[in-house]
């Protein structure tokens, strides 16, 4: 009786340890997060991206890979409109997806484009600066699971 009670204290200790390591990333939700294609697109995000594993988030439709310069996904943002920007068409295997990309001093932000709802990709340059288009490869099978909304990159 006395060697099982141990055994069930020191689980109970090394339950509570362990869950402390694994704290869930704060991350914003997007203003559609809550729309019913990010589900599709969030169960079929990659549970790699970038050499990362999945982390835990905080909010609906979202992801992060990493434990330091966490790359982030977070569907429902709001689908870019007509526009002259040049757009990064992506080609795989099983998924064409334009996306808009911006340089930031630290990071690329890709928004989706022709998609609603819109997937963003944060990505630290500490993480990948001259790849930056393979880890969108990565996402983007999951990020064509949203349906078309009829713009074309031109």
């Amino acid at each position: 009786m006395r060697r099982s009670a141990t055994f069930a204290i020191l689980g109970s200790v090394a339950a509570v340890a362990l869950s402390g390591c694994a704290h869930p990333l704060v991350v914003e939700p997007a203003e559609y997060a809550a729309d019913p294609a990010c589900a599709e697109v969030m169960l079929a995000i990659p549970e790699v991206v970038g050499g990362l594993e999945q982390r835990g988030t905080t909010s609906q439709a979202t992801q992060a890979w990493g434990d330091e310069y966490e790359i982030i996904a977070r569907c429902g943002v709001e689908p870019p409109g007509p526009t002259t920007e040049p757009c990064l068409a992506i080609a795989t295997a099983s998924a064409d997806v334009d996306w808009l990309v911006t340089e930031g001093s630290e990071d690329w932000v890709a928004v989706t484009f022709g998609r609603s709802p819109a997937l963003e990709l944060t990505v630290p340059k500490a993480r990948a600066d001259e790849a930056v288009t393979e880890v969108l490869a990565t996402v983007s099978t999951a990020a064509a699971r949203a349906p078309v909304n009829n713009l074309e990159c031109r």
